[in-house]
């Protein structure tokens, strides 16, 4: 009896994951196709068939395609960087933008560029080694006998003010050497080609390929420390792994879309309704319903002041604010019970 109520739960699990591996593909063509100038569905495939130039070719294949799919893959980063988090810390409200981690990954970033501002290349080492610092130092901050969740969030916020100063105080002094890449604060896709895709795809496929090795440690983790070594995890050296793959991914979503914040947040929370805490699941559903969140948000920013663009920084973050406020409510009065 248990055993077929395992296999239903399973059954439905990956029905859901195979519904946002669908959904996911609908908002790519939607993605694409949708802009100043729109085009059908048909349109959209035609082109990406076809080898002929022309118009459709030119927008959809030169423009949108790389936008989209560095969409895609910025958000699945941040989406299994954001549930790596969580099982690291054991808080649901763990993710790179609500501990700091993003913003001192732009910090290290914008410093690469002040100091070596004819290598833009060297970026995403900047962003990936002030991510993995930052979670470093969060960590500490936070730890005491164990992780303590409140203390976690006062450290990220720390972190994240003491660092957001600190890119204020760039932004002053070497305005020049960093005015071409302003749209970094506010995170967004504008203005994005296959340059950003290279940067991105190696560090993007680390997070997808570790998916199947990593998360029935992540399970046993979340048991605690005392159980996870009983059952033969090195925890501290597992944990360790985990910090260095999540700054990775961070770091390079920061690096190609620069501070967009709480999709590491809203999209491991939303997922975990959906298909539970197994990591088996939640990862790859993480990964897909990114997808679908940051390529909608991308899209809505392209249409809502049109011809103009607002960022999909801006439009993630006015949902995901009241939704960081609604769970650190949430969990307090579950601390108070």
């Amino acid at each position: 009896m248990v055993s077929q109520k395992q296999n239903d739960g399973k059954k439905r699990k990956l029905t859901i994951i195979f519904i946002l591996f669908i959904l996911a593909i609908g908002t790519f063509v939607f993605s694409i196709s949708k802009g100043a100038l729109s085009f059908t569905t048909k349109e959209v495939l035609g082109a990406l068939r076809s080898t002929e130039e022309n118009n459709a070719r030119l927008v959809i294949v030169g423009l949108r395609l790389s936008r989209t799919i560095v969409a895609a893959l910025v958000g699945m980063s941040l989406s299994i960087s954001g549930c790596i988090l969580q099982g690291i810390m054991r808080n649901h409200l763990a993710s790179p933008s609500t501990i700091g981690v993003t913003s001192g990954a732009s910090f290290v970033g914008y410093l690469t560029l002040v100091v070596f501002p004819n290598y833009y290349y060297l970026l995403p080492v900047g962003t990936i080694l002030g991510a993995f610092l930052t979670t470093m130092l969060i960590y500490i901050l936070a730890y005491d006998q164990g992780v303590k969740p409140l203390m976690m969030i006062l450290a990220g916020l720390a972190v994240s003010a003491l660092f957001g100063a600190f890119n204020d105080l760039i932004k002053v002094f070497f305005d020049e050497r960093i005015k071409n890449v302003q749209g970094f604060l506010v995170g967004g896709l504008n203005g994005t080609t296959w340059i950003q895709f290279r940067l991105i795809i190696p560090f993007a496929l680390i997070g997808i390929i570790f998916i199947p090795f990593i998360a029935s440690k992540i399970n046993i983790l979340l048991l605690g420390d005392e159980t996870a070594y009983s059952l033969g995890v090195d925890v501290e050296k597992f944990r360790l792994q985990l910090i260095v793959i999540s700054s990775l991914l961070s770091g390079a979503a920061v690096a190609v879309a620069g501070l967009i914040s709480f999709v590491g947040l809203i999209v491991p929370h939303i997922a975990r309704l959906l298909v539970g805490s197994d990591y088996k699941f939640l990862l790859p559903a993480s990964a897909l319903l990114s997808i679908v969140f940051v390529q909608l948000c991308d899209t809505i920013g392209r249409l809502i002041i049109m011809p103009a663009e607002m960022p999909a920084g801006i439009i993630i973050s006015f949902i995901g604010a009241p939704f960081f406020l609604f769970l650190l409510r949430k969990q307090s009065k579950e601390m108070r019970k």
